[in-house]
């Protein structure tokens, strides 16, 4: 199995011996598989390869930061970005349009992420249901979950939960209308109180409509980075650190977490062993692993890759690299 690792400064390679940078670049949020062709959501805009991630080429976006990449079929891809926006592409990431309909929703003037001074809102996840295309979800940090039902003509938003602070969302691959989201503490206005259920995973019974707490006593509640296995029982791996800022130089460490529910939220058990329990480093890429039904592969910030099984058995496949941000396999 080769891995790519999207970091901090680039893409690396990893497929059984020393991992090798193929690209240098700002931050790699996202990486993605489609038809064979890897693509890569970076500080710098959107990559292509072509032969596995070997060598990669500017496919757009250049004035952007792109956090997310996803493949609608026959060609089309949607990228969403940094200042918040969503753009299309109807020829496999050649040319793009922007959506204008998403950036000209009245809840954007509020958008941001609120560091001092506050950030431009970033547009950083996206589903696209499997049975109409036309309905698709967009996470925007820090301003909620935009819905649409018809390809982006309209669009409703809405915060699970009442909170803004939208970092991943899931499609569960077997019950349609079931949505699962991660959230932080962000607010418009700053940052909300640590206490439940101020943060963590919520989920949806209908599309999006309506959104209840999966989180209830799980500590750290800040959740971000999330996936869902294809394969049963799907397993809905996440893993929360005490804030948006943990870091393995923190005095005690991140104190990060990995959590796994095998029953969509209902409940969940640590994937944590003896040195993850918590973690020094914090957990950022995060993916299924292709090789074990209910295992993952996660980056750290100390620019590590492990495998952890189902038994919670970690094994590192990988280390020496700048914080790893984002995984895809092939």
């Amino acid at each position: 199995m080769k891995v790519l690792a999207g970091t901090s400064r680039g893409i690396w390679s990893l497929n059984g011996g020393e991992p090798r940078s193929v690209l240098e670049s700002r931050g790699v949020r996202d990486l993605v598989v489609v038809d064979g062709r890897a693509y890569a959501g970076t500080g710098a805009g959107l990559y292509r390869s072509d032969d596995g991630g070997e060598t990669w080429t500017s496919a757009g976006l250049a004035d952007r930061e792109v956090w997310q990449i996803r493949s609608a079929g026959a060609d089309v891809l949607y990228a969403a970005t940094q200042p918040a926006g969503l753009f299309r592409s109807d020829d496999a990431g050649t040319t793009w349009t922007e959506v204008a309909s998403f950036a000209a929703l009245p809840e954007a003037v509020r958008w941001c992420v609120p560091i001092e001074p506050p950030a431009p809102g970033r547009a950083r996840a996206i589903v696209i249901d499997a049975e109409d295309r036309n309905r698709m979800w967009v996470g925007v940090e820090v301003g909620g979950i935009a819905r649409t039902d018809d390809g982006g003509e309209t669009w409703t938003v809405d915060l699970p939960g009442d909170n803004p602070d939208l970092h991943m969302l899931w499609a569960h691959p077997d019950r349609p209308g079931v949505l699962f989201a991660s959230t932080g503490y962000g607010r418009f206005d700053g940052v909300a109180e640590m206490v439940e259920p101020n943060a963590g995973v919520f989920r949806s019974d209908d599309y999006g409509q309506t959104w209840t707490y999966a989180w209830k006593g799980v500590t750290p509640r800040y959740s971000r980075p999330m996936c869902i296995d294809h394969r049963a029982p799907h397993a809905l791996t996440v893993a929360s650190a005490p804030n948006a800022f943990s870091h393995y130089r923190d005095e005690g460490g991140a104190g990060a977490m990995l959590f796994r529910s095998d029953d969509d939220g209902a409940s969940w058990r640590s994937l944590g062993d003896d040195d993850h329990s918590p973690s020094a480093a914090n957990l950022h890429g995060l993916m299924p692993d292709p090789e074990e039904p209910g295992g993952v592969l996660v980056g750290t910030d100390t620019g590590e890759v492990w495998r952890v099984g189902d038994d919670a058995h970690w094994r590192q496949v990988g280390t020496g690299m700048p914080a790893v941000l984002a995984l895809a396999a092939l």
